[in-house]
């Protein structure tokens, strides 16, 4: 179930949530642009995972919707980084003709590091392909924000 920031429940699917804000901010007279992202965090042998759509204002702020899920079995960190890729980009094609619609310009945020030195390095060539594959618009971290700050913020 989608839920907003603040925990309450998103009483549409996805699709005619973010469809009804982007009317909102359109009518308030704001560009707005969407950023999907997903973090993960391992606690004993549960993987949870947080997948959030950010709906953002040119200069004003914005908005987020917050998907969690768990998993009870353990996968190695470039199967947990790529299934993280996986759900963005799931949330992305369920958002696209709405998006399209509204012209929206979307970004895929992936929460990996291209930097050598960080273990999510090794993941970053095919996330990378992967999303930009699917003719999404590629984010990694230090601007990945919707991944790395947001979604990394739900799952803790």
């Amino acid at each position: 179930m989608w839920r907003q920031m603040n925990g309450s429940p998103v009483p549409d699917e996805l699709s005619v949530a973010v469809e009804k804000i982007i009317l909102q901010e359109k009518k308030a007279g704001f560009q707005v642009r969407v950023c999907i992202g997903t973090d993960s965090q391992v606690k004993g042998s549960v993987t949870e995972y947080a997948t959030v759509v950010v709906l953002l204002r040119q200069g004003h702020g914005g908005r987020m919707l917050v998907h969690k899920s768990r998993e009870k079995h353990r996968i190695s960190i470039r199967e947990r980084l790529l299934k993280e890729v996986t759900m963005s980009i799931e949330t992305a094609y369920a958002l696209l003709e709405v998006l399209n619609n509204y012209n929206t310009p979307l970004e895929v945020h992936a929460d990996i590091n291209s930097d050598p030195q960080f273990k999510s390095q090794g993941s970053y060539a095919e996330a990378k392909g992967y999303i930009l594959g699917m003719g999404f618009e590629f984010k990694a971290k230090p601007f990945a924000f919707a991944s790395s700050s947001c979604a990394n913020k739900m799952v803790n």
